[in-house]
């Protein structure tokens, strides 16, 4: 087919090479306008970008598709058959959604309908479910409300983080993406509607969010540290300075060698293994963190150089 490609970060990019490797004619690739990153700020292509422009594909990067109507205008004379949208972060206009012959057709980063929206793969995580998935939906004006093609869904591993989920669902996106194309194609393959009686909605992360709440269980605050690596990253105030969590565990009080009866957010033991600290419910053992200004480091090597006995967090 001739297809409009539409995607951004990292996670778009397996779906865009599955195109190429397919034989597909990419017209065009539309993503967002390069951004200032890092201590110079200067200005970085996508990750998407920079793939498109290896293999000589035009690439196209309005700032909006809602208020330019020359771009609009401009990718509707592209004559697509299709146009894949991967996390591309703009919203696209029913000019847009119509323009090619078979619409617009989304790679979503959940078992619709749930999590809709715009941060589903930690949502998943932080509610700790147990299990998680990509879709191929047919796009329409609503937000992730589209009738679903394909699905394909993974178990949670115990340990999953949203770093982990979003490469194994950035793999599984462009494999169901790869199954759903020719069905697609030849109308052999029909879209299935979504129940909105059981949709959920992931919210936009948010660095506020990441603040740890000491009075929650430590099952909970475990998943939210899970959940927010590799960004907004778990965070809590110790001795008045930022002190960032990368890795934790949730102890029940019954099984925990320290007492739970503290204040939630006093430290109630320390060894090589970690930093035990009280919660609303049960011990979290912080088992690597990040002090201001340093690398993130094991419990151990945070604890070689302080004391951390009846300290209190937050």
């Amino acid at each position: 087919m001739r297809i409009l490609f539409a995607g951004t970060p990292e996670f778009a990019v397996p779906c865009l090479q599955i195109l190429i490797a397919g034989g597909h004619e990419v017209a065009a690739v539309y993503t967002q306008p390069d951004r200032p990153a890092g201590r110079g700020r200067k200005l970085q292509p996508s990750p998407v970008k920079l793939l498109a422009l290896e293999y000589g594909i035009a690439v196209r990067q309005p700032e909006s598709l809602k208020r330019d109507r020359a771009a609009v205008a401009a990718l509707r004379d592209l004559g697509a058959d299709l146009m894949v949208v991967v996390a591309y972060g703009l919203l696209l206009p029913r000019g847009v959604l119509a323009a090619p012959r078979l619409g617009c057709i989304n790679v979503h980063a959940s078992l619709l309908p749930r999590w809709r929206g715009a941060a589903p793969i930690q949502r998943a995580v932080l509610a700790g479910d147990s299990a998680s998935g990509v879709c191929i939906m047919q796009m329409e004006a609503g937000l992730d409300t589209g009738p679903v093609y394909h699905r394909l869904s993974t178990p949670l591993a115990p340990r999953e983080t949203g770093g982990s989920l979003h490469d194994r669902l950035a793999a599984l996106g462009a494999q169901a993406l790869s199954e759903a194309l020719p069905g697609i194609a030849d109308g052999s393959r029909q879209a299935q509607p979504q129940d909105p009686t059981r949709a959920t909605y992931a919210h936009k992360l948010t660095k506020e969010e990441s603040t740890i709440d000491w009075n929650q269980p430590a099952a909970a605050i475990e998943r939210l540290v899970r959940a927010f690596d590799p960004w907004p990253v778990a965070q809590t105030q110790c001795n008045g300075e930022p002190l960032r969590i990368w890795s934790a565990d949730s102890v029940a009080s019954a099984v925990a060698p320290w007492s739970a009866a503290a204040t939630p957010g006093t430290v109630v033991g320390t060894d090589r293994t970690g930093i035990a600290v009280a919660t609303g419910e049960g011990i979290l053992k912080i088992t690597r963190l990040q002090p201001p200004g340093k690398r993130p480091m094991d419990a151990a090597d945070f604890l070689n150089a302080r004391t951390m006995d009846g300290v209190h967090l937050g």
